[in-house]
């Protein structure tokens, strides 16, 4: 075992120090964590207007007419299905950051660009129009793509020095806007070309073909639990080392799941079938039972079975984070890191937990997650119900029960070990 740990040690962590370091990652991974708050806020009143409940959609028509619904999914409407804007904004300001760059410049340059690229629409009138579609999950990941482009670029010209530079006399907020001029004209221009070179093609646009080529076959890998095994092997194995592999994982791994669950939500809202198994809701709150490594049956098995007054004092301490999935506690506590019994649990019971949802959800126990973006601190059981009605609740609680079950051997072992310390402990007290 102790072979297998350093062999790992050896490969994965320096991947995952890249990973992490990787301006590009972390830029991806902080917009997203700027976002999330505006992603649960709309699917909030998403769920709202969806509410499974019998009587309640007619309860809603008579207070508030037929189009009672749209009160509320405008909030959906104006979060979840333009995330694309919010996400690029916040890349830009990082990248701005990283490269210390002015903030302002860099995500008007970012915007442009991503605007020059996105496909409208011509109304009869002539007025000219951006589906609120492709600012949403299928504009995703060009609005990813561009803001890497964008901010390079001017980071590229003003690096050459072509930008105009006033006197000193002249306010700064004027000097900035000039200073910018050059770069956003030249930033304009290029994605404009791009614009053109792409009408020229079948694809037409550049979203179309980074949707087709890129998106869409990353989706569909995404959706899969082969992927979903690697991902949580990968990070089971960072944080068997202290690394925080949740992190890591989320970064590469989020645009690809929120794109998933911002599918489910329009098919839940547009009262479609829900199309994917796999996304972001899947990992946060089907797998992760009690935070990373699903240790809420691992707390529970410590409260009530342990032998130890050592363990059984942590189990209790840490009920009360577990529940709302943190487990740090846990974690460092027993702990979990670096101790080669409690490593082989907490690596199995993810992997058992994402088969056994996506195994349920496959074959029709349990309803697909309907795209509503809860906070991670949601509880298990309330997580399920939220997501997948009451079959989801109860799929959490089987889920639990499951966890307990892997867990409870190993952690026997150890507790037995921490047993027999306190007593030769206490005989030497005695003595």
């Amino acid at each position: 075992m102790e072979k297998f740990m350093d062999i790992l040690e050896k490969k994965m962590v320096p991947i995952a120090i890249k990973l992490d370091n990787n301006r590009y990652v972390s830029a991806i991974k902080d917009s997203f964590i700027s976002v999330i708050s505006l992603l649960i806020v709309g699917s909030v009143f998403l769920l709202i207007a969806n509410l499974p409940i019998s009587g309640y959609p007619e309860f809603m028509e008579s207070i508030l007419g037929e189009n009672w619904k749209t009160y509320f999914t405008v909030a959906n409407d104006v979060t979840m299905n333009i995330m694309t804007i919010y996400v690029i904004i916040a890349m830009a300001k990082s990248l701005a950051d990283i490269y210390k760059m002015d903030n302002i410049s860099v995500i008007s340059s970012v915007l442009a660009a991503f605007f020059m690229l996105t496909p409208m629409v011509e109304f009869e009138e002539g007025a000219l129009g951006i589906p609120v579609s492709n600012l949403g999950a299928s504009g995703l990941f060009l609005g990813i793509i561009t803001a890497v482009f964008a901010v390079e670029l001017q980071r590229y010209i003003e690096g050459k020095g072509w930008t105009i530079k006033m006197p000193e006399s002249v306010p700064e907020n004027v000097s900035r806007s000039f200073s910018s001029l050059i770069p956003l004209f030249i930033i304009i221009a290029f994605f404009n070309i791009i614009r053109i070179l792409f009408s020229l093609t079948g694809y037409q646009t550049a979203q179309n073909f980074i949707y087709t080529i890129l998106q869409l076959p990353l989706l569909n890998l995404g959706n899969t639990l082969g992927a979903m095994l690697i991902a949580e092997l990968f990070e089971q194995g960072l944080w068997s080392f202290g690394i925080h592999g949740s992190s890591i994982v989320s970064g590469i791994m989020q645009p690809i799941w929120l794109t998933l669950t911002a599918e489910n939500a329009a098919a839940f809202n547009a009262g479609e079938s829900i199309p994917y198994i796999i996304n972001y809701q899947f990992y946060s709150n089907f797998i992760k039972i009690g935070g990373a490594g699903g240790t809420l049956g691992l707390v529970l098995v410590m409260t009530f079975f342990a032998k130890s007054k050592q363990y059984k004092a942590l189990g209790k301490l840490a009920v009360g984070p577990g529940i709302f999935n943190i487990n740090e506690p846990i974690i460092f506590g027993i702990p979990v890191v670096l101790n080669p019994i409690m490593l082989i649990p907490f690596i199995i019971t993810p992997l058992v937990l994402a088969s056994v949802a996506y195994v349920s959800m496959s074959i029709g126990l349990v309803p697909y997650t309907n795209g509503t973006n809860l906070p991670w601190t949601t509880p298990p059981i309330i997580a399920g119900l939220l997501l997948s009605g009451w079959r989801g609740a109860l799929l959490n609680i089987v889920q639990i029960f499951i966890s307990a079950g892997i867990y409870y051997p190993f952690f026997k072992i150890v507790d037995r070990m921490a047993w027999k310390n306190e007593q030769e402990m206490e005989q030497e007290i005695e003595i």
